[in-house]
């Protein structure tokens, strides 16, 4: 219900102010599971990439967004789980690949907001190998133009995210094979 009200109440907003544009939405698959992979350029991205898809979703989420106890337990509450940047954390792996059997989980393959697609984690790659879901890229523009990185505020801007399945991912495929498709995909959008 919090998700329902979160994500209708954030539509609404983006399209009244940043005139969102949604294309590829046919790209997702029906109640199955699913990894959505997208590029990060805003901390605005996991919203939009929320509202443009059409799924209910949980997120890997940097572990300083719980610091403050009350928007925690919110982002808990949408079904995102604390991640550890920077290191192998096997118990996030678990509950990620366990969410993988129910429902879709976002990824952003960069590890935080970046510009460039050359640098990527290798965790979207090692998820689709060990659960063998299709893999979505998501290609998100304009958000880093709308809020910024360091900005404490919105300006006007406009927001776009392309959608796309990620196709000829092999079991054959090495862990990082899939990540570098995936981050092709991407880059491609």
């Amino acid at each position: 219900m919090l998700y329902s009200i979160s994500r209708s109440l954030s539509a609404f907003l983006l399209w009244l102010l940043f005139k969102i544009e949604i294309k590829g939405r046919q790209s997702f698959p029906k109640n199955e599971p699913f990894i959505l992979a997208s590029n990060h350029i805003s901390n605005l991205d996991p919203v939009v990439v929320g509202v443009g898809c059409p799924s209910k979703l949980a997120y890997l989420a940097k572990e300083e967004l719980f610091k403050n106890k009350l928007f925690g337990f919110y982002l808990k509450a949408l079904g995102c789980i604390p991640l550890k940047r920077g290191q192998s954390d096997v118990g996030v792996l678990r509950k990620a690949i366990n969410i993988l059997k129910e429902k879709p989980l976002v990824i952003f393959p960069q590890g935080g907001r970046a510009e460039s697609y050359d640098t990527f984690k290798s965790g979207v790659g090692f998820l689709q190998k060990k659960t063998g879901v299709p893999v979505i890229a998501a290609k998100v523009y304009g958000t880093d133009q709308i809020l910024p990185k360091g900005a404490k505020f919105f300006k006007k801007g406009k927001a776009k995210v392309i959608f796309a399945k990620v196709q000829h991912i092999n079991k054959e495929d090495s862990v990082e094979d899939i990540a570098a498709k995936v981050m092709e995909k991407i880059k491609s959008l």
